[in-house]
């Protein structure tokens, strides 16, 4: 900043004998300053970097490549999430092996609202996957559910897999894109659509639930 000192003429003569101060009044050239702070504003606007919008990648086969595939009962896992959101889960038959529910955050439990714990899901898909190795997963998700129902068991079955492959590469002394097909773990599952043997299968397990079921 540039000062520039003005010295003010004496405004006439003064009674006695003593010498009146002469007063100085100074001036800020402000307009540096001015310059300085569009040159920080224009810099922070250049050199910010925007978050990216996040998108979950999901490799689809082409249609011409679908083929049926028939799975054992005793090697299906279907996750029912229905209106409300809560996350059921069953391996084969739900008439011989009822739905359970996945677990609540304790929070929300406490509040009687129910959120899907992430911790215990991932923990239900870890397990059964390492009992059976050939097991696939069907996911039925309701229409009025919300999207991040969806989102949310989509996320942990990749969740699952990356950290499968990282402990299998650790194991072998490999980086991870260096395993072979057949020592990477890929998670099998298809989603299907909802039906009205859904609600009576979940209507069933929330009974149970209700009178102290899992």
């Amino acid at each position: 900043m540039a000062g520039e000192v003005v010295q003010r003429e004496k405004a006439g003569k003064t009674k006695g004998h003593r010498r009146p101060k002469r007063r100085m009044a100074i001036r800020i050239d402000m307009t540096p300053m001015v310059d300085i702070a569009f040159l920080l504003l224009i810099f922070y606007m250049v050199s910010t970097v925007f978050s990216m919008p996040q998108a979950m990648e999901i490799n689809l086969p082409p249609k011409e490549q679908t083929e049926q595939v028939e799975v054992a009962e005793s090697n299906l896992l279907t996750i029912r999430i229905d209106g409300s959101d809560r996350f059921f889960w069953n391996v084969g038959n739900p008439a011989k092996n009822l739905p359970q529910l996945v677990p609540s955050f304790k929070v929300m439990a406490d509040s009687g609202k129910y959120q899907v714990n992430s911790d215990s899901m991932r923990m239900i898909l870890r397990n059964l996957n390492f009992d059976n190795p050939k097991l696939s997963t069907l996911i039925k998700i309701k229409k009025n559910a919300r999207y991040n129902s969806m989102v949310d068991i989509l996320d942990e079955i990749d969740v699952l897999e990356r950290s499968w492959n990282a402990e299998k590469a650790r194991q072998l002394g490999k980086k991870v894109e260096n395993l072979a097909k057949d020592e990477k773990f890929s998670y099998r599952y298809a989603i299907g659509d909802w039906e009205d043997s859904d609600d009576r299968i979940v209507e069933a397990a929330s009974g149970g639930v209700m009178g102290g079921g899992n």
